[in-house]
């Protein structure tokens, strides 16, 4: 028996609700056919769609006040662990397996200073032109950037995380049992101000927070489900190289010489270094989440050790 902790993109859960109900019933039956031959499972998910759908719903509703961006990131953790929750008790149901699932609201700790929170970069919400964006940003106290020349967005930093509030809640309900969803959205960002802790408007990097979660939990695996199923030197290049079977050192070379695309890939090959290096001897996939169960049985994807 191994312990899986399984990373899901928030890209790949759709662009409505309706569409994120089929595509996690399709995801649901690799993780529940893992849960048949004995594993435990973890999930974490991404929440860039579904979090600024959201902030654009408050913020474009002039009859309600805006909602502050903790607040959305808890709403996402909600809907997102519902429809994930919902289609792992359907599915273990039909394979005639008994396990609880449970979706845990979880806050991660990040620190107030952290040098990210001077940089933001993460573009929430919707487009605008520069006039909307400067007004918003002056009535708001908002930070704009242009995206790509699309227009101009809202950006919010996006910290380290450094500690999970409930883990110890998590770990309970692992080694009794139970799936957890956990840290979803890279979890609600709360820093600590003496005893109290306090939401912050920011957005955590989803692999990292599952790297945060592999250790805290003692995985055996961190799989890291994505659009494409290799990582690549050079991609899209005439000499795009595929990498299948890759060592930790190796891969922490391949970091060095700046590869991977900041805003894509390297998160995901550094929060693999980040687990691999705090737990020896474990293993990292990143594949694509349409090939999940050969993943799981470590045929398919790049797999580091």
């Amino acid at each position: 028996m191994s312990r899986y902790v399984v990373s899901l993109g928030g890209n790949a859960l759709g662009n409505n609700a309706e569409e994120q109900k089929v595509l996690v019933s399709n995801v649901a039956k690799y993780i529940v056919k893992l849960m048949k031959d004995g594993h435990e499972v973890v999930i974490v998910h991404g929440n860039g769609p579904q979090v600024g759908m959201i902030n654009n719903a408050f913020t474009d509703a002039k009859s309600v006040p805006d909602m502050p961006f903790p607040e959305c990131g808890a709403m996402s953790q909600g809907y997102i662990g519902f429809h994930l929750q919902n289609a792992l008790q359907n599915e273990l149901k039909a394979q005639g397996v008994k396990r609880n699932v449970a979706t845990v609201v979880t806050q991660v700790v990040v620190d107030k200073n952290d040098p990210l929170f001077q940089n933001p970069s993460k573009p929430v919400g919707g487009f605008m032109s520069k006039e909307e964006a400067e007004k918003v940003a002056k009535e708001k106290g908002w930070t704009v950037k242009e995206d790509a020349g699309r227009g101009y967005r809202r950006v919010v930093p996006s910290p380290l995380p450094i500690d999970i509030e409930e883990k110890e809640v998590i770990s309970q309900l692992v080694k009794a049992g139970n799936v957890v969803i956990c840290a979803g959205g890279g979890g609600i960002p709360v820093i600590k101000e003496g005893n109290k802790l306090e939401g912050v408007a920011a957005v955590i990097d989803k692999d990292y927070a599952s790297a945060l979660v592999g250790e805290l939990v003692g995985a055996d695996y961190l799989v890291i489900l994505t659009a494409i199923d290799n990582v690549c030197i050079n991609y899209k290049q005439p000499d795009e190289i595929k990498l299948k079977d890759v060592s930790l050192e190796q891969i922490k070379e391949y970091l060095k010489g700046d590869y991977f695309a900041k805003g894509s890939m390297y998160p995901k090959v550094n929060a693999c270094v980040k687990f691999l290096t705090k737990c020896p001897g474990k293993k990292a996939i990143i594949a694509a989440l349409e090939n999940a169960e050969k993943a799981f049985e470590e045929k398919s994807g790049t797999i580091i050790k």
